[in-house]
């Protein structure tokens, strides 16, 4: 009987609630299914650690149900990742590009080193466009209820990169 473990790829379904506030106000974000689960490669799922510690050791069929804080999920919000950028930082041939900048619309950015943010345009305006670089789920408490659907050992061309391959996973072209 396999347990959930590093190198294993791991097949849950599950609802993830969110609450900002009181736990009695939740709001369902996500819902996957038996027949269409969240697959991952355990160790490198790219969630908060806490997710995975929550897993750690569950076997095909156990149910789960826990939460995971804001400090240990994505943080708390912070004003201080809200930011103004200038027009010209996003202009394309020396226009503005509005059909991408738009609100409401989550864009790939770099930071002055070069690191790949992405930042949710709030307001488009004549002082520049005004970005918030939370990620979309900071300062929420996230509920998650569910299922162990499957495990199996991870193949080598899932672990060197890092994620799944095959249904539910990632496809090489």
């Amino acid at each position: 009987m396999q347990k959930i473990d590093l190198q294993k790829v791991v097949s849950i379904s599950y609802e993830l609630s969110i609450s900002a506030g009181s736990e009695d106000e939740q709001e369902l974000l996500e819902t996957t299914s038996a027949e269409d689960p969240m697959l991952f490669l355990f160790g490198e799922s790219g969630l908060p650690e806490r997710f995975e510690e929550e897993l750690f050791g569950k076997i095909v069929g156990d149910d789960f149900d826990f939460v995971i804080l804001p400090e240990h999920g994505y943080g708390d919000y912070s004003e201080d990742d809200v930011v103004m950028l200038p027009l010209e930082v996003f202009h394309v041939d020396g226009q503005l590009d509005t059909e991408v900048v738009q609100p409401g619309r989550t864009l790939p950015m770099n930071d002055g080193e070069g690191n790949v943010m992405r930042g949710t345009v709030l307001e488009v305006g004549q002082a520049g466009v005004l970005m918030d670089f939370n990620h979309p789920l900071a300062g929420k408490t996230l509920h998650f209820k569910g299922k162990v659907e499957n495990i199996r050992p991870a193949t080598t061309e899932e672990i060197d990169p890092g994620h799944v391959h095959g249904p539910g996973g990632h496809e090489h072209e």
